[in-house]
C-alpha cells in the first residue's frame, strides 16, 4: 500500500492563553487555537475576512516552548499533521469528535512582549522548537548549537 501525506501548515494568531498540561507519565501537553484568515470577495464584490479556528495540540518540548513564549494573540507558524479523536460523552453517551493539528515544527514570529498588539519590533526567522513531537532533537541543530561559528570558519 502506497504511504500516504498527512500535513497542515499554517500561519497564524493563537485566540487564547495555552491550556498546559501533563500526563499521568509526567508528559507535558499544550492545546491552544489558533485563527487563520482568508480574504475573499462577496456577491456584491466587497472584500470579506473569513476566519478559520484551528485546534492545535503540543508535546514535549516544543509544548514547554508554547508555555514559555506562546500568548493570545502571538503570531505562529505551525507544521503538523491532522488528526481526529473521538470519545463517548459521559453525561450524554453520545459519540463526539474534535479534529486537531498535532505540533511537529513551531515559529514564533511576535517579539518579546508581542502579543494582543502584535506587529512591529523584533521577528524571529526560521526559529523553529528543533525538536520533533517525540522530543528527540533534530540533526541540524544539533550542529548549530554545538559550538559558535566565526567569520574565521568559513572557507571562502
Amino acid at each position: 500500500m502506497a504511504k500516504g501525506v498527512n500535513k497542515a501548515i499554517l500561519l497564524g494568531n493563537v485566540g487564547k492563553d495555552p491550556e498546559i498540561r501533563s500526563t499521568a507519565s509526567g508528559t507535558i501537553v499544550a492545546s491552544f487555537t489558533l485563527a487563520t484568515s482568508d480574504r475573499t470577495k462577496d456577491q456584491t464584490g466587497n472584500w470579506v475576512d473569513q476566519t478559520e479556528w484551528h485546534n492545535l495540540v503540543a508535546f514535549k518540548r516544543t509544548a514547554e516552548i508554547v508555555r514559555d513564549y506562546v500568548k493570545k494573540g502571538s503570531k505562529i507558524y505551525v507544521e503538523g499533521k491532522i488528526q481526529t479523536r473521538s470519545w463517548d460523552d459521559k453525561t450524554s453517551g453520545e459519540k463526539k469528535y474534535r479534529t486537531e493539528i498535532l505540533v511537529n515544527e513551531l515559529s514564533l514570529l511576535s517579539g518579546r512582549g508581542e502579543g494582543e498588539s502584535g506587529g512591529g519590533g523584533y521577528q524571529r526567522s526560521g526559529g523553529s522548537s528543533g525538536y520533533d513531537q517525540r522530543g528527540s532533537q533534530a540533526p541540524a541543530d544539533d550542529y548549530a548549537n554545538s559550538a559558535e561559528i566565526t567569520d574565521d570558519d568559513i572557507p571562502f
